[in-house]
């Protein structure tokens, strides 16, 4: 079994957790160590059974593969700079699938990505590199989603919908077909986005339309940001 880290203890790690232990009940594969969070008195507690064993920077130190699972929907660069201080290569990071997901012909799935349980990638499917995708997700052919992207429990994209990095979906939002949503956008729940969405932009609504701009956080995350 391979040693894996969970940089992060909120909702999004112990979720991913869970998935660890589902592929484990299927096949032994993960040897899970703990969380990591910089929070110095969460250390030597758990979550979920889990171990907090130490601050981020515990990554950097150890052989163990690492899966960076922290977000935020009101901060969605959060995890590309989580990823970036940590400075590791791309080869350190697991890919972890659920086994109830469906990952049809031709999908591309990159390091440090999590499909929950029950999403599906029909086929010819582009996933970047430290996406988190909740349960019941529906990514449909030609899709791409780039690296750091957030999609929440229950979204649907048409085909050929393209996903900039670092964007949010919330939980129930519709894609139609052919859309781009750029990069650091936010898609409020249950939106039916039917045009495009500039980068840096928050769009709600049936049918969807802009709301305000984007709020970019700078300070330096925690590892217990909360999903």
């Amino acid at each position: 079994m391979k040693p894996l880290l969970i940089a992060g203890a909120g909702g999004l790690a112990r979720e991913t957790a869970a998935v660890v232990a589902a592929v484990n009940r299927v096949r032994p594969t993960w040897d899970l160590l703990g969380f990591l969070d910089d929070e110095p008195a969460l250390h030597g507690t758990s979550r979920g059974g889990v171990p907090i064993v130490g601050p981020l920077a515990h990554a950097q130190e150890a052989t163990a593969g690492v899966v960076v699972c922290i977000g935020n929907p009101n901060d969605p660069g959060v995890r590309k700079r989580v990823v970036a201080r940590l400075g590791l290569p791309a080869e350190r990071y697991a890919t972890l699938v659920h086994p109830s997901a469906e990952v049809g012909s031709g999908c591309l799935i990159g390091p440090g990505t999590v499909l929950l349980a029950h999403t599906v990638l029909t086929a010819d499917v582009t996933v970047g590199a430290h996406v988190a995708v909740m349960p019941h997700v529906v990514l449909t052919h030609d899709d791409v989603v780039e690296d750091f992207v957030t999609i929440a429990a229950g979204v649907r994209l048409g085909g050929n919908v393209r996903i900039g990095p670092a964007a949010y979906l919330g939980s129930g939002a519709l894609v139609r077909q052919g859309v781009r949503i750029g990069e650091g956008a936010l898609i409020g729940m249950g939106s039916v986005v039917l045009h495009d969405v500039p980068p840096g932009e928050v769009w709600v609504g049936n049918p969807a339309r802009r709301l305000r701009s984007t709020v970019t956080k700078e300070t330096q995350p925690h590892g217990s940001t909360a999903r």
